[in-house]
């Protein structure tokens, strides 16, 4: 569906046909908006593995620190691609882990082999080369926000019309409003939650990441500088 014919549900759902509206295209835009972010982080819905803006990063031997994509919110594979040669698989890991099982991570002069994912950026463990680049597999954000009337959410169309929920959540729960209804509100959010699952704690999604490492790599061995 597109921003405009979701608009156009929600106005038939809430009786809302003449003008002026209780609500304005610019509100149930902004909510829809929100409504495919929310989907997103609680279903993992857009697995990104293409797009170089967000999976590549051009590295340099004299920083281990870099800006990630504001869209990539969790790193699933990370691996180092060398100017000639195969690509080399890098640990993704936190820094509590590494900090208790692999001491003197920090000093590491052995080729990158580990890498950190902080709430904006990554932190690359070991030596970085000339020409080395970063290449991440992640879940991520929508990269644009829905405005025109002809746009539409980047998720599949078969979730499209469980995010008015999201919408008709956030519409009924504006404080003050002659429209205010808590219960109509609390059954829509439900009714999201439902289908797309809770909202998971972001340091629950660092803790898997972390059980995930220990897991993945059972007989993976420090060797020190």
């Amino acid at each position: 569906m597109t921003l405009g014919e979701m608009i156009e549900r929600l106005r038939a759902a809430t009786h809302d046909l003449q003008q002026p509206y209780f609500w304005q295209d610019a509100q149930w835009a902004a909510w829809l908006t929100d409504a495919e972010r929310q989907a997103c982080l609680r279903g993992r819905l857009l697995r990104e593995d293409s797009r170089a803006s967000v999976c590549r990063i051009a590295l340099r031997p004299d920083a281990h620190t870099y800006p990630l994509h504001p869209a990539a919110y969790e790193i699933i594979h990370a691996q180092i691609r060398p100017a000639s040669g195969e690509p080399r698989r890098l640990h993704v890991a936190s820094r509590e882990w590494l900090d208790a099982e692999q001491p003197g991570w920090r000093e590491s002069d052995r080729p990158a082999w580990a890498l950190i994912q902080d709430e904006r950026t990554v932190r690359v463990a070991g030596r970085i080369a000339d020409a080395d680049a970063l290449e991440l597999e992640c879940y991520r954000l929508p990269l644009a926000a829905l405005e025109a009337p002809g746009d539409e959410p980047e998720i599949h169309e078969a979730h499209h019309e469980a995010l008015l929920n999201w919408a008709l959540h956030k519409a009924f729960a504006v404080v003050d409003a002659e429209t205010f209804d808590e219960a109509r509100s609390a059954k829509a959010e439900q009714e999201f939650t439902r289908y797309f699952g809770p909202l998971p704690e972001s340091d629950l999604r660092r803790r898997t990441r972390h059980d995930v490492v220990q897991r993945s790599y059972p007989d993976f061995q420090w060797r020190g500088r």
